[in-house]
């Protein structure tokens, strides 16, 4: 069984709510969970860059369900707004700033998984509701489930990452038999 360490997620989204549905991939074929420990759910909000933050079971279920109900709104599916519009609106520690040797520095409260999971949750709304709503996409790739945000000038990319799958898509179309 692999270990916290030996799970990679994938940050190909462009935004913390699309890499944070990225912790599960392959979702029609061989199913990868990338949080399937509180650790590995700990360590995503760390890697993401969102804080640090002890991390119970219920947190992870909590995640978790807010995860499919964040997949199920970008891929246009039957959407639970619930369980979105509960994690968005709950309220969160903001920042405060103090004087360190004569410069500012901005000071992040200490946060718990549930404040964490609101901040992804509120990026999925703020995405949802913007100017990049229209170029919310599922990659193209033939085995591949996740969601990016094309910032493409004229907006056409199609997979989540041209090293990955783009590639990957490329090589099959050059190698398949021609008529």
């Amino acid at each position: 069984m692999a270990t916290v360490e030996d799970i990679d997620f994938r940050w190909h989204g462009g935004r913390p709510a699309l890499d944070f549905v990225a912790t599960l991939g392959k979702r029609d074929t061989a199913v990868i969970e990338r949080i399937p420990t509180p650790g590995d759910l700990a360590r995503w909000f760390q890697e993401a860059g969102l804080g640090r933050a002890e991390v119970s079971t219920k947190d992870l279920r909590n995640a978790v369900e807010l995860r499919e109900a964040l997949y199920a709104l970008f891929a246009r599916t039957k959407a639970d707004l619930g369980t979105v519009n509960h994690w968005a609106g709950r309220p969160v520690l903001g920042g405060r700033i103090e004087r360190v040797k004569g410069r500012f520095r901005r000071v992040q409260p200490e946060m718990a998984a549930a404040d964490l999971l609101s901040l992804v949750a509120r990026d999925a709304v703020d995405l949802l509701t913007g100017p990049l709503a229209e170029r919310t996409r599922m990659c193209a790739g033939d085995d591949c489930t996740l969601l990016f945000v094309d910032e493409s000038r004229a907006g056409n990319r199609r997979w989540c990452s041209m090293e990955a799958c783009g590639a990957r898509s490329k090589m099959a179309r050059y190698r398949a038999p021609r008529p």
